[in-house]
Formats: structure tokens, C-alpha cells, sequence
């Protein structure tokens, strides 16, 4: 089985739970047609750099599965078909990265190389 990452925004006016809701939803999607959900973050609610559906804002969540590829397909074709769901990026990697995600990183912790200081 392929190894893939997903990124998906979900409307902005579903509550936390709802949102952590449809991510389970899609899990269960790729375990009945042969794959499994590895790991899943939610990144919470983040204003987008353009409106989609007239929405500024959307709840983002990272989900990294083991899957077939028709698995895969089945479970973006249910999440384009879903009200709720505005967005979905899916990518195939070769291996999944054991850290948090960039988004899950605390600001301090990236590596942001030296800065100089401030002319005044």
C-alpha cells in the first residue's frame, strides 16, 4: 500500500468536535475499503488568503494514511461530494515524518536562522 498526506478545510461554522468529527468520518472511509488512517492533526480554525464558498475562515486538518489507491480516490470523492468540506489536498509521500507538522510547531522552535538587529 501507498503512503499519502492529506490536507483538508472544512466550513468555518462547524464547531471543534464537529470538524474532529469528519475526520473520523473519512478514517472509517479508507478502513472499509482496505487502507488505515496513520495519524491526523487538527490544526484548527485559520483565516484562508482568499474566500472560498464565501468563507474567510476554515478549520484545517493534516491526516496521513496507508492506502490503496482506489481506497484513496473513494475517500476524496466522498470528501468533494460533502457539504461541509470546502477543500482537499491529497499528495503521495514515501515515508511519513514522525515529528508534528510545521503547522503544529511552536514558532520559537523553527529554524529561523539569525536575524540582524534593528537600524533605528
Amino acid at each position: 500500500m501507498a503512503l499519502y498526506e492529506h490536507v483538508m478545510i472544512a466550513r468555518q461554522d462547524l464547531s471543534n468536535a464537529q470538524a474532529e468529527g469528519l475526520i473520523e468520518h473519512f478514517g472509517t472511509v479508507l478502513a472499509d475499503n482496505g487502507g488505515a488512517l496513520v495519524d491526523f492533526e487538527y490544526w484548527g480554525v485559520k483565516t484562508m488568503a482568499y474566500k472560498i464558498n464565501k468563507n474567510r475562515k476554515g478549520h484545517y486538518a493534516f491526516l496521513r494514511s496507508d492506502a490503496p489507491a482506489p481506497a484513496v480516490q473513494e475517500m476524496e470523492r466522498l470528501m468533494r461530494l460533502h457539504d461541509d468540506v470546502m477543500r482537499v489536498l491529497t499528495i503521495k509521500v514515501d515515508e511519513h515524518k514522525e515529528l508534528p507538522s510545521v503547522q503544529m510547531q511552536k514558532r520559537d522552535e523553527r529554524d529561523r536562522g539569525e536575524r540582524r538587529e534593528r537600524r533605528n
